[in-house]
């Protein structure tokens, strides 16, 4: 019997489920049923998640991504990922846009950032999670070391709120993906990590995140969507979304939140 070969795209694997569907066992018609009407819940749920969901066994779920052509659940599950991801126009395209409308003037874009700006923090004065901000401070304050990553836009923050930390006097490590080492070993029990990480999300900080919820170690995730990457009991999510202008996206809020959290913490700690 010839190999299935695997869905390469969302629209592949939805067209293979519906060709399967009728022909499956009951158990594993009832993973295509769920997963055809939820097919982007696959990006940020595991195993047991899913297949509690569905009402059937983990082993069915793994045997049904087999069946569809999947070595297992995880390729899946990068499939969803890679496909659903948000396409954003390219730094090219966004200043041809702005051209075009006529808001390419210093005086014009720097009067947008500033409204943009100003409707992101107070969105954020008025949607802030109070319980899980003060969790996340004394998660920190308690905290040995803190690890601080954010790649690409989130790497303005994450260096930021590193440099807080230090003028603080609150041990930290900032990690970077230099020669793609992660310095995931330098995690120990005690320590805290804070990821930041915006959709379409950071490969390399969602590893480091999800390795500190393996070990066990407190992650407190700044992100800017309530669907979250990774899931687990050690997360703190604090969720920040910024208004952008012409498809660019400052950080006002995200900063201003990291701050917040490196003061309160270092006031918390001084305790």
């Amino acid at each position: 019997m010839d190999e299935v070969r695997s869905p390469e795209n969302l629209e592949e694997l939805t067209d293979r489920i519906a060709q399967l569907q009728q022909t499956l066992p009951k158990r594993l018609r009832q993973c295509a049923d769920y997963i055809l009407q939820n097919t982007h819940e696959i990006a940020f749920s595991t195993v047991a998640e899913i297949s509690e969901r569905a009402n059937v066994q983990p082993s069915a779920v793994m045997r049904f991504c087999q069946v569809i052509g999947f070595g297992g659940y995880t390729d899946m599950q990068k499939l969803v990922r890679q496909t659903i991801q948000p396409k954003m126009p390219d730094y090219n395209e966004r200043i041809q846009n702005l051209r075009e409308s006529g808001d390419d003037s210093p005086t014009a874009i720097l009067a947008e950032f500033v409204e943009a700006g100003r409707k992101s923090l107070e969105q954020l004065s008025a949607t802030v999670n109070e319980a899980s901000l003060e969790q996340a401070v004394e998660t920190l304050a308690q905290a040995q070391l803190i690890h601080v990553v954010g790649m690409r836009r989130a790497y303005p923050v994450a260096s930021y709120l590193s440099y807080a930390f230090e003028k603080l006097h609150i041990p930290s490590v900032l990690h970077g993906g230099g020669g793609r080492l992660t310095h995931a070993e330098a995690m120990r029990e005690g320590d805290a990590l804070v990821a930041i990480t915006f959709a379409p999300y950071s490969p390399e900080t969602i590893a480091l995140a999800d390795e500190a919820v393996s070990r066990g170690l407190p992650v407190i995730l700044m992100s800017d969507t309530p669907s979250l990457p990774i899931k687990g009991t050690s997360l703190v999510p604090l969720i920040v979304s910024e208004i952008d202008f012409g498809a660019f996206r400052s950080l006002s809020a995200t900063l201003s939140l990291a701050i917040s959290l490196a003061v309160a913490t270092g006031a918390r700690r001084s305790q």
